[in-house]
Protein backbone atom coordinates (compact mmCIF):
# COMPACT_ATOMS: atom_id res chain seq x y z
CA UNK A 1 0.00 0.00 0.00
CA UNK A 2 3.03 2.43 0.39
CA UNK A 3 4.37 2.11 -2.71
CA UNK A 4 1.16 2.85 -4.37
CA UNK A 5 1.15 6.41 -1.99
CA UNK A 6 4.45 6.86 -3.13
CA UNK A 7 4.14 6.20 -6.59
CA UNK A 8 0.50 8.65 -6.73
CA UNK A 9 2.75 11.08 -4.73
CA UNK A 10 5.40 11.62 -7.51
CA UNK A 11 3.02 11.82 -10.45
CA UNK A 12 0.97 14.28 -8.44
CA UNK A 13 4.15 15.96 -7.98
CA UNK A 14 5.61 15.54 -11.79
CA UNK A 15 2.26 16.56 -12.74
CA UNK A 16 2.65 19.85 -10.89
CA UNK A 17 6.10 20.39 -11.68
CA UNK A 18 4.95 20.23 -15.98
CA UNK A 19 2.14 22.50 -15.07
CA UNK A 20 4.46 24.85 -13.04
CA UNK A 21 6.12 24.83 -16.02
CA UNK A 22 4.11 25.01 -19.32
CA UNK A 23 2.15 27.71 -17.61
CA UNK A 24 4.80 30.54 -18.78
CA UNK A 25 4.96 29.21 -22.35
CA UNK A 26 0.70 28.60 -22.29
CA UNK A 27 0.22 31.78 -21.51
CA UNK A 28 3.13 33.84 -23.68
CA UNK A 29 1.40 31.81 -26.30
CA UNK A 30 -1.90 32.75 -25.51
CA UNK A 31 -1.68 36.09 -25.15
CA UNK A 32 0.51 36.91 -27.99
CA UNK A 33 -1.95 35.23 -30.48
CA UNK A 34 -4.74 37.73 -29.06
CA UNK A 35 -2.57 40.84 -28.75
CA UNK A 36 -1.57 40.45 -32.48
CA UNK A 37 -5.14 39.67 -33.52
CA UNK A 38 -6.83 42.26 -31.60
CA UNK A 39 -4.70 45.26 -31.66
CA UNK A 40 -2.50 44.67 -35.05
CA UNK A 41 -4.97 43.38 -37.27
CA UNK A 42 -8.55 44.40 -35.65
CA UNK A 43 -10.28 41.39 -34.77
CA UNK A 44 -13.08 40.63 -32.89
CA UNK A 45 -12.09 39.29 -29.35
CA UNK A 46 -14.63 36.51 -29.09
CA UNK A 47 -13.33 35.21 -32.06
CA UNK A 48 -10.09 35.15 -31.32
CA UNK A 49 -10.31 33.27 -28.05
CA UNK A 50 -12.67 30.58 -29.90
CA UNK A 51 -10.38 29.65 -32.67
CA UNK A 52 -6.94 31.07 -32.59
CA UNK A 53 -5.79 30.88 -29.07
CA UNK A 54 -6.76 27.59 -28.57
CA UNK A 55 -4.38 26.11 -30.41
CA UNK A 56 -6.36 23.41 -31.35
CA UNK A 57 -8.23 22.31 -28.09
CA UNK A 58 -5.43 22.31 -26.06
CA UNK A 59 -7.44 22.75 -22.89
CA UNK A 60 -4.71 24.43 -20.88
CA UNK A 61 -4.65 27.33 -23.87
CA UNK A 62 -8.37 27.08 -24.83
CA UNK A 63 -9.51 27.93 -21.07
CA UNK A 64 -6.74 30.29 -19.33
CA UNK A 65 -8.36 33.54 -18.38
CA UNK A 66 -7.10 36.60 -20.82
CA UNK A 67 -7.53 40.14 -19.66
CA UNK A 68 -7.45 42.80 -22.33
CA UNK A 69 -6.27 46.13 -21.47
CA UNK A 70 -7.65 48.40 -24.22
CA UNK A 71 -5.69 51.63 -22.73
CA UNK A 72 -2.50 49.99 -22.79
CA UNK A 73 -2.67 47.98 -26.07
CA UNK A 74 -2.00 45.04 -23.80
CA UNK A 75 -3.25 41.27 -23.19
CA UNK A 76 -1.99 39.22 -19.90
CA UNK A 77 -3.18 35.68 -19.38
CA UNK A 78 -2.72 33.31 -16.69
CA UNK A 79 -4.16 30.65 -14.38
CA UNK A 80 -5.03 32.34 -10.90
CA UNK A 81 -2.56 34.57 -11.22
CA UNK A 82 -0.37 32.04 -11.56
CA UNK A 83 3.03 32.59 -13.70
CA UNK A 84 1.63 35.32 -16.09
CA UNK A 85 2.75 36.56 -19.29
CA UNK A 86 1.61 40.18 -20.35
CA UNK A 87 2.14 41.17 -24.30
CA UNK A 88 2.13 44.62 -25.45
CA UNK A 89 1.08 45.82 -28.90
CA UNK A 90 3.24 48.79 -29.58
CA UNK A 91 1.99 51.44 -32.61
CA UNK A 92 3.48 50.62 -35.67
CA UNK A 93 3.52 52.89 -38.56
CA UNK A 94 2.00 51.38 -41.53
CA UNK A 95 3.50 51.46 -45.22
CA UNK A 96 2.43 54.11 -47.53
CA UNK A 97 -0.82 53.05 -50.43
CA UNK A 98 0.79 51.54 -53.07
CA UNK A 99 -1.22 51.40 -56.69
CA UNK A 100 -4.43 49.63 -56.39
CA UNK A 101 -4.54 45.97 -58.16
CA UNK A 102 -5.31 45.32 -61.36
CA UNK A 103 -8.66 42.97 -61.48
CA UNK A 104 -9.48 40.66 -64.04
CA UNK A 105 -12.67 40.98 -64.79
CA UNK A 106 -13.90 37.45 -65.29
CA UNK A 107 -12.70 35.96 -61.65
CA UNK A 108 -12.18 32.40 -60.93
CA UNK A 109 -14.36 30.32 -58.12
CA UNK A 110 -12.01 29.58 -55.23
CA UNK A 111 -15.39 28.98 -52.68
CA UNK A 112 -14.37 25.17 -52.35
CA UNK A 113 -11.43 26.32 -50.75
CA UNK A 114 -13.83 27.30 -47.89
CA UNK A 115 -15.87 24.34 -47.32
CA UNK A 116 -15.14 22.05 -44.56
CA UNK A 117 -14.98 18.54 -45.84
CA UNK A 118 -14.24 17.31 -42.58
CA UNK A 119 -15.65 18.67 -39.12
CA UNK A 120 -12.56 16.78 -37.20
CA UNK A 121 -9.90 19.04 -38.75
CA UNK A 122 -11.72 22.01 -39.61
CA UNK A 123 -9.61 23.91 -42.51
CA UNK A 124 -10.63 27.51 -41.00
CA UNK A 125 -9.92 29.03 -44.89
CA UNK A 126 -10.20 33.06 -43.80
CA UNK A 127 -8.44 34.59 -46.93
CA UNK A 128 -7.70 33.36 -50.76
CA UNK A 129 -5.98 35.46 -53.46
CA UNK A 130 -4.93 34.30 -56.46
CA UNK A 131 -2.81 36.37 -58.86
CA UNK A 132 -2.12 36.03 -62.71
CA UNK A 133 0.09 38.27 -64.73
CA UNK A 134 -0.23 41.07 -62.56
CA UNK A 135 -4.00 40.57 -62.11
CA UNK A 136 -5.76 39.36 -59.42
CA UNK A 137 -7.92 36.73 -60.96
CA UNK A 138 -9.67 35.24 -57.49
CA UNK A 139 -10.12 36.35 -54.32
CA UNK A 140 -12.17 35.72 -51.03
CA UNK A 141 -12.70 35.79 -47.68
CA UNK A 142 -14.20 34.20 -44.84
CA UNK A 143 -17.24 36.15 -42.68
CA UNK A 144 -15.64 38.69 -40.30
CA UNK A 145 -12.63 38.97 -42.91
CA UNK A 146 -12.40 41.62 -46.01
CA UNK A 147 -9.27 42.64 -48.20
CA UNK A 148 -8.77 45.18 -45.01
CA UNK A 149 -8.03 42.45 -42.22
CA UNK A 150 -4.26 42.05 -41.45
CA UNK A 151 -3.56 38.44 -40.46
CA UNK A 152 -0.39 36.76 -39.44
CA UNK A 153 2.04 35.00 -41.86
CA UNK A 154 3.80 32.90 -38.61
CA UNK A 155 6.56 31.13 -40.52
CA UNK A 156 5.73 33.29 -44.07
CA UNK A 157 8.00 35.83 -41.99
CA UNK A 158 11.08 34.07 -42.57
CA UNK A 159 11.18 34.62 -46.35
CA UNK A 160 9.98 38.04 -45.99
CA UNK A 161 13.27 38.41 -43.56
CA UNK A 162 15.40 36.49 -46.23
CA UNK A 163 14.00 39.52 -48.83
CA UNK A 164 15.28 42.23 -46.47
CA UNK A 165 18.85 40.56 -45.75
CA UNK A 166 18.83 41.22 -49.92
CA UNK A 167 18.53 44.64 -49.53
CA UNK A 168 21.36 44.64 -47.33
CA UNK A 169 23.29 42.59 -49.38
CA UNK A 170 22.60 44.77 -52.05
CA UNK A 171 23.86 47.78 -50.16
CA UNK A 172 27.10 46.23 -49.29
CA UNK A 173 25.92 46.27 -45.81
CA UNK A 174 26.34 42.52 -45.56
CA UNK A 175 28.13 39.85 -47.46
CA UNK A 176 26.70 36.14 -47.62
CA UNK A 177 30.10 34.74 -47.14
CA UNK A 178 30.61 37.07 -44.02
CA UNK A 179 31.82 35.21 -40.52
CA UNK A 180 32.05 36.09 -37.28
CA UNK A 181 28.48 37.40 -37.06
CA UNK A 182 27.24 38.14 -33.63
CA UNK A 183 29.92 39.83 -30.43
CA UNK A 184 29.10 36.94 -28.61
CA UNK A 185 30.63 34.95 -30.94
CA UNK A 186 34.00 36.00 -30.94
CA UNK A 187 35.83 34.49 -27.74
CA UNK A 188 38.79 32.54 -28.77
CA UNK A 189 38.23 29.48 -30.10
CA UNK A 190 34.23 29.70 -30.49
CA UNK A 191 32.81 27.39 -33.47
CA UNK A 192 30.40 29.95 -33.93
CA UNK A 193 32.96 32.22 -35.35
CA UNK A 194 32.67 29.89 -38.57
CA UNK A 195 29.06 30.39 -38.90
CA UNK A 196 28.20 32.24 -42.69
CA UNK A 197 25.42 34.37 -43.26
CA UNK A 198 24.59 32.03 -46.16
CA UNK A 199 24.64 29.07 -43.53
CA UNK A 200 22.10 31.06 -41.43
CA UNK A 201 19.72 32.09 -44.55
CA UNK A 202 20.01 28.48 -45.59
CA UNK A 203 19.37 26.08 -42.48
CA UNK A 204 22.67 24.79 -41.90
CA UNK A 205 24.20 26.84 -38.96
CA UNK A 206 25.01 23.97 -37.13
CA UNK A 207 22.95 25.23 -33.92
CA UNK A 208 21.49 23.04 -31.37
CA UNK A 209 18.22 24.76 -32.10
CA UNK A 210 15.68 22.01 -31.99
CA UNK A 211 12.16 22.90 -33.78
CA UNK A 212 10.15 20.32 -32.02
CA UNK A 213 6.62 21.66 -32.48
CA UNK A 214 5.06 18.59 -29.90
CA UNK A 215 6.48 19.52 -26.74
CA UNK A 216 5.98 22.92 -25.31
CA UNK A 217 9.04 23.18 -23.20
CA UNK A 218 10.85 23.02 -26.17
CA UNK A 219 13.09 25.53 -28.17
CA UNK A 220 10.78 26.94 -30.38
CA UNK A 221 7.58 27.40 -27.42
CA UNK A 222 10.66 28.60 -24.98
CA UNK A 223 11.85 30.97 -27.58
CA UNK A 224 8.82 32.85 -29.24
CA UNK A 225 6.61 33.15 -25.81
CA UNK A 226 9.29 32.72 -22.88
CA UNK A 227 12.66 34.33 -23.48
CA UNK A 228 12.40 38.36 -24.17
CA UNK A 229 15.09 38.47 -27.09
CA UNK A 230 14.36 35.38 -29.08
CA UNK A 231 17.55 35.85 -31.06
CA UNK A 232 19.60 36.40 -27.83
CA UNK A 233 18.11 32.79 -26.96
CA UNK A 234 19.24 31.42 -30.23
CA UNK A 235 22.46 32.26 -30.64
CA UNK A 236 23.23 31.42 -26.95
CA UNK A 237 23.21 27.78 -28.55
CA UNK A 238 26.11 25.52 -28.94
CA UNK A 239 27.08 23.91 -32.15
CA UNK A 240 25.43 20.21 -32.73
CA UNK A 241 27.21 20.35 -36.09
CA UNK A 242 30.01 21.91 -38.10
CA UNK A 243 28.63 25.25 -39.24
CA UNK A 244 27.85 24.11 -43.24
CA UNK A 245 27.80 20.33 -43.35
CA UNK A 246 23.68 19.73 -41.90
CA UNK A 247 20.65 21.12 -42.65
CA UNK A 248 17.89 21.13 -40.29
CA UNK A 249 15.05 23.84 -40.05
CA UNK A 250 15.35 26.39 -37.27
CA UNK A 251 13.12 29.40 -36.28
CA UNK A 252 15.84 30.27 -33.70
CA UNK A 253 18.59 30.32 -36.61
CA UNK A 254 15.96 32.76 -38.38
CA UNK A 255 16.01 35.21 -35.40
CA UNK A 256 19.69 35.00 -35.29
CA UNK A 257 19.20 36.36 -38.40
CA UNK A 258 17.02 39.50 -36.71
CA UNK A 259 19.85 40.25 -34.38
CA UNK A 260 22.72 40.33 -37.29
CA UNK A 261 20.60 42.68 -39.64
CA UNK A 262 20.32 44.95 -36.20
CA UNK A 263 24.12 45.48 -35.76
CA UNK A 264 24.94 49.28 -36.91
CA UNK A 265 21.52 50.36 -36.80
CA UNK A 266 20.29 52.90 -34.27
CA UNK A 267 16.77 51.37 -32.55
CA UNK A 268 14.64 53.60 -34.52
CA UNK A 269 16.66 52.93 -37.97
CA UNK A 270 16.13 49.33 -37.47
CA UNK A 271 12.03 49.21 -36.34
CA UNK A 272 11.72 51.54 -39.66
CA UNK A 273 13.77 49.28 -42.05
CA UNK A 274 11.37 46.63 -43.24
CA UNK A 275 8.87 49.60 -44.09
CA UNK A 276 11.56 51.79 -45.83
CA UNK A 277 13.52 49.08 -47.38
CA UNK A 278 10.46 47.02 -48.42
CA UNK A 279 7.18 47.57 -47.63
CA UNK A 280 6.52 51.41 -48.53
CA UNK A 281 8.61 50.33 -51.87
CA UNK A 282 6.13 47.73 -53.23
CA UNK A 283 3.00 49.27 -51.31
CA UNK A 284 2.87 46.78 -48.55
CA UNK A 285 0.53 49.00 -46.47
CA UNK A 286 -0.58 46.62 -43.98
CA UNK A 287 2.26 44.67 -43.23
CA UNK A 288 4.35 45.14 -39.51
CA UNK A 289 6.61 42.71 -38.49
CA UNK A 290 6.74 42.53 -35.09
CA UNK A 291 9.50 42.69 -32.51
CA UNK A 292 10.35 40.74 -29.33
CA UNK A 293 10.52 43.05 -25.31
CA UNK A 294 14.24 43.58 -26.41
CA UNK A 295 13.81 45.52 -29.75
CA UNK A 296 14.44 43.05 -32.29
CA UNK A 297 12.45 41.24 -35.15
CA UNK A 298 11.31 38.08 -34.37
CA UNK A 299 12.06 37.03 -37.90
CA UNK A 300 11.00 33.30 -37.77
CA UNK A 301 7.21 33.76 -36.88
CA UNK A 302 5.99 37.16 -36.52
CA UNK A 303 4.54 39.08 -39.07
CA UNK A 304 1.18 40.34 -40.77
CA UNK A 305 -0.34 41.69 -43.74
CA UNK A 306 -3.64 41.17 -45.48
CA UNK A 307 -3.77 38.68 -48.16
CA UNK A 308 -3.48 41.53 -50.77
CA UNK A 309 -0.76 42.50 -49.10
CA UNK A 310 1.22 38.77 -48.62
CA UNK A 311 0.49 38.53 -52.69
CA UNK A 312 2.28 41.87 -53.56
CA UNK A 313 5.13 40.09 -51.87
CA UNK A 314 5.06 37.15 -53.78
CA UNK A 315 4.72 38.81 -57.04
CA UNK A 316 8.13 40.86 -55.92
CA UNK A 317 9.41 37.20 -56.15
CA UNK A 318 7.86 36.35 -59.27
CA UNK A 319 8.92 39.17 -60.82
CA UNK A 320 12.74 38.64 -59.97
CA UNK A 321 12.54 41.02 -57.55
CA UNK A 322 11.86 43.76 -59.50
CA UNK A 323 8.86 45.93 -58.65
CA UNK A 324 7.08 48.62 -61.44
CA UNK A 325 10.69 48.62 -63.29
CA UNK A 326 12.66 48.93 -60.23
CA UNK A 327 14.80 46.77 -58.75
CA UNK A 328 14.06 46.07 -55.42
CA UNK A 329 16.01 43.00 -54.91
CA UNK A 330 19.95 42.67 -55.99
CA UNK A 331 20.30 41.01 -59.22
CA UNK A 332 20.54 37.25 -59.24
CA UNK A 333 18.89 37.24 -55.86
CA UNK A 334 15.26 34.78 -56.27
CA UNK A 335 17.71 32.64 -58.08
CA UNK A 336 19.83 32.46 -55.04
CA UNK A 337 16.88 31.82 -52.79
CA UNK A 338 15.39 29.79 -54.74
CA UNK A 339 18.53 27.64 -55.69
CA UNK A 340 18.90 24.25 -53.61
CA UNK A 341 20.66 23.65 -50.55
CA UNK A 342 22.30 20.67 -51.43
CA UNK A 343 22.22 19.13 -47.54
CA UNK A 344 18.39 19.47 -47.19
CA UNK A 345 17.59 16.78 -50.03
CA UNK A 346 16.61 19.72 -52.82
CA UNK A 347 13.32 20.99 -50.04
CA UNK A 348 14.84 24.44 -49.20
CA UNK A 349 16.70 27.27 -50.61
CA UNK A 350 17.43 30.17 -48.66
CA UNK A 351 14.44 30.55 -46.40
CA UNK A 352 11.99 29.72 -49.59
CA UNK A 353 10.53 26.04 -49.49
CA UNK A 354 11.05 24.35 -52.76
CA UNK A 355 8.87 21.57 -51.95
CA UNK A 356 5.66 21.47 -49.96
CA UNK A 357 5.39 19.47 -47.05
CA UNK A 358 3.79 16.38 -46.94
CA UNK A 359 0.89 17.51 -44.37
CA UNK A 360 -0.17 20.00 -47.35
CA UNK A 361 -0.25 17.34 -50.08
CA UNK A 362 3.35 17.59 -50.77
CA UNK A 363 3.64 13.34 -51.55
CA UNK A 364 0.94 13.34 -53.77
CA UNK A 365 -0.22 12.55 -56.97
CA UNK A 366 -1.15 16.42 -57.32
CA UNK A 367 2.18 17.45 -56.05
CA UNK A 368 3.84 15.89 -58.73
CA UNK A 369 1.79 17.44 -61.90
CA UNK A 370 3.12 20.97 -60.28
CA UNK A 371 5.60 23.21 -62.00
CA UNK A 372 8.52 22.82 -61.42
CA UNK A 373 9.79 26.11 -60.39
CA UNK A 374 7.29 27.05 -58.30
CA UNK A 375 8.31 27.88 -54.33
CA UNK A 376 6.54 28.34 -51.23
CA UNK A 377 6.69 30.82 -47.98
CA UNK A 378 4.82 28.31 -45.47
CA UNK A 379 3.08 29.19 -41.88
CA UNK A 380 2.16 27.82 -38.98
CA UNK A 381 -1.67 26.15 -39.61
CA UNK A 382 -1.55 26.66 -43.37
CA UNK A 383 -0.64 29.85 -44.38
CA UNK A 384 0.71 29.57 -47.79
CA UNK A 385 2.32 31.89 -50.63
CA UNK A 386 2.74 29.93 -53.92
CA UNK A 387 4.81 31.51 -56.25
CA UNK A 388 4.99 30.31 -59.75
CA UNK A 389 6.97 32.73 -62.14
CA UNK A 390 6.45 30.21 -65.45
CA UNK A 391 2.78 30.50 -64.89
CA UNK A 392 2.89 34.31 -63.53
CA UNK A 393 0.79 33.45 -60.83
CA UNK A 394 1.14 33.53 -56.77
CA UNK A 395 -1.33 31.98 -55.17
CA UNK A 396 -2.22 33.63 -50.87
CA UNK A 397 -4.18 31.14 -49.28
CA UNK A 398 -4.08 32.48 -44.67
CA UNK A 399 -6.45 30.31 -42.54
CA UNK A 400 -6.21 28.91 -38.58
CA UNK A 401 -5.86 25.01 -39.69
CA UNK A 402 -5.19 23.44 -36.27
CA UNK A 403 -4.73 20.00 -37.44
CA UNK A 404 -1.15 20.28 -39.63
CA UNK A 405 -2.84 18.34 -42.40
CA UNK A 406 -5.80 19.41 -42.83
CA UNK A 407 -5.32 21.74 -46.17
CA UNK A 408 -3.92 20.30 -49.02
CA UNK A 409 -2.47 22.81 -51.36
CA UNK A 410 -1.13 20.25 -53.71
CA UNK A 411 -4.75 19.78 -54.53
CA UNK A 412 -6.00 23.41 -54.32
CA UNK A 413 -2.72 24.56 -56.36
CA UNK A 414 -3.87 22.12 -59.10
CA UNK A 415 -7.30 23.07 -59.65
CA UNK A 416 -6.53 26.39 -59.62
CA UNK A 417 -3.56 25.93 -62.54
CA UNK A 418 -6.33 23.65 -64.55
CA UNK A 419 -9.03 26.78 -64.11
CA UNK A 420 -6.57 29.16 -65.63
CA UNK A 421 -5.47 26.20 -68.42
Amino acid sequence: MLWLLLLLAGLIGYGLSYLWRILPVAGGYRAKVVCTAVFACGRDLGQVLAEDAAAGGNPVLRFMPVRVDWEARSVTASWFGLRPRTVVSRPAERATAGKPWAEAEGRLDVSAAFAEPDPRKLRRTRAVVVVHDGRIVAERYAPGFSEETPLAGWSMTKSVLSALVGVLVARGRLSLSQKLLLPEWSGAGDPRRDISLDDLLRMRSGLAFEEKYSSPLGDVAAMLFTSPGAGAYAAAKPLSSKPGTAWAYSSGTSNVISRVMRQGMSPEEYLRFPRQALFDRIGMRSAVMEADAEGEFVGSSFMVATARDWARFGLLYAQDGVWEGERILPQGWVEYSTRPTPESSGRYGAHWWLRLHRELGGQTEAASRLPTDAFYALGHEGQTISVIPSKKMVVVRLGCSAASDAWDQAAFLTSILKSIG
